[in-house]
């Protein structure tokens, strides 16, 4: 089995790592085995949803279309809730939906559907949505929406049902267009894509507003709290491309995971500062080529995923200070 483009990567409750990635991303000589008669002894494109141990063992690997729900075309985005189900959602061009499973695969939700894209009013349906995240006390779903959307929109995580929506600085969501100036003042209006959503147990609600290189920073119910802006001079699809709380109890740090630089940062989470970073562009163990995931297990090592030619997963232990 090979990945294609790793668009999404999560850890579960038991420590297990999800990644999600795009079988119809691999060129003809990276599936050879797949063609009839096969072509070459490697390989076959691997299921999208695969779950990892920590050793890297494959335990189990499921996803593709079925009844009852449409599957994306471009896959995008994992993340495993409060109830252990498994929540998906992708980025094509017709992708406007987010897809819920049980952990072995059997549907369960489909919010939004396919089709044409329409724009950030629409309650009926998502536009090429990016992310999600969870808010047990109250069994909601956050969407990052997203890719052709400019917005953060909430529904109940069982039945669908639409609860609150925004845009940046917590103004009703606008379609307007924007060209990034790191020079002139922030954008009053969120870019494309709204990237990531995630909750912290305060209850700070964090966006990454990729394109525009910043976090924007909300109370639950979308009212503004501050923003950060890092690497703000970063033009080249922006630096803010996923985020994940590290694990002591006040979750001190934001890791941000920034696939046009290529790096992975520390940011201290009340001032947005920049404390630590690791990795750089290249194509070795340590390096990145678009990182575009991150997520932290229980112990504070590191996952990481990476699209475009990337095509892989890494693991980075973490190492007390002597």
């Amino acid at each position: 089995l090979l990945m294609g483009q790793a668009s999404g990567v999560a850890v579960d409750a038991q420590d297990h790592i999800w990644v999600i990635q795009r079988p119809r991303t691999l060129t003809d000589d990276e599936k050879a085995a797949s063609f009839k008669p096969p072509r070459t002894k490697c390989c076959v494109p691997a299921p999208p949803v695969m779950e990892f141990a920590q050793d890297g063992t494959l335990i189990q690997a499921w996803g593709g279309p079925g009844d009852g729900y449409d599957w994306p075309e471009n896959e995008h985005g994992i993340r495993i809730d409060h109830k252990g189900f498994v929540w998906i959602g992708g980025n094509g061009n017709n992708d406007g939906h987010i897809l819920k499973f049980t952990p072995a695969g059997k549907f369960v939700l489909q919010i939004g559907k396919k089709g044409p894209q329409t724009n950030s009013g629409d309650l009926t349906r998502l536009g090429r949505p990016a992310d999600t995240a969870f808010d047990p006390a109250t069994n909601e779903v956050y969407v990052a929406d997203g890719y052709h959307n400019h917005r953060v929109i909430v529904f109940d995580a069982d039945t669908g049902a639409f609860k609150r929506m925004w845009g940046a600085y917590g103004k009703p969501p606008t379609d307007e267009k924007i060209s990034y100036n790191p020079a002139a003042p922030p954008p009053q209006v969120f870019g494309n894509p709204v990237h990531c959503v995630k909750i912290a147990r305060d209850g700070l609600v964090y966006v990454c507003d990729r394109q525009n290189d910043r976090i924007q920073v909300f109370q639950k119910d979308g009212t503004f709290v501050k923003e950060f802006l890092v690497a703000k001079e970063t033009l080249q699809q922006g630096s803010m491309w996923d985020l994940a709380l590290w694990i002591d109890l006040p979750q001190s740090f934001l890791m941000n995971a920034d696939g046009a630089n290529n790096e992975v940062r520390t940011l201290v989470r009340e001032t947005g500062e920049v404390v630590a970073a690791f990795g750089r562009n290249g194509r070795n163990a340590g390096e990145f080529h678009w990182v575009h995931n991150l997520a932290i297990d229980s112990k504070g090592n590191i996952y990481t995923t990476e699209v475009d030619t990337g095509k892989r997963a890494q693991k980075f232990r973490h190492v007390e200070p002597a």
